[in-house]
């Protein structure tokens, strides 16, 4: 369970690098969003620096729930935010597959797919 869920962390946390530099305009955007947008419009950025709040907190929760950091938080809650991003990252893996993007649909959609995986044995075993 830990391999799985370290793999998860880390997984989640190269998404998270990727969100940030989006976010900071970096010419990235053909990665994400259905990559409408090589630089993503300024009115878009706090989605994505949202967004990349969350997914910290969802690296941090694999790792917790898989027993390689320890925090003062109940597991239960911990195991529940790694069941919401394995399903997060299940419909994630559809929706990449199905973007105008080939960066997107080649390059996210199996990092989305292994990610969801990881979470769900991380949580469920």
């Amino acid at each position: 369970m830990t391999l799985f869920s370290i793999i998860g962390a880390i997984i989640f946390s190269l998404m998270a690098v990727l969100t940030l530099l989006v976010t900071l305009g970096f010419p990235l955007g053909e990665f994400t969003m259905g990559g409408k947008y090589k630089v993503l419009p300024v009115h878009m950025r706090f989605m994505t620096g949202s967004a990349f709040i969350f997914q910290i907190i969802a690296a941090i929760s694999v790792l917790y729930v898989g027993e390689v950091i320890s925090l003062n938080i109940p597991f239960s809650i911990a195991r529940g935010v790694c069941i919401f991003f394995a399903f997060y990252l299940l419909l994630n893996t559809g929706m990449n597959l199905m973007s105008f993007s080939k960066k997107e649909k080649y390059v996210m959609t199996p990092l989305a797919l292994i990610g969801s995986i990881c979470f769900f044995v991380t949580a469920f075993l």
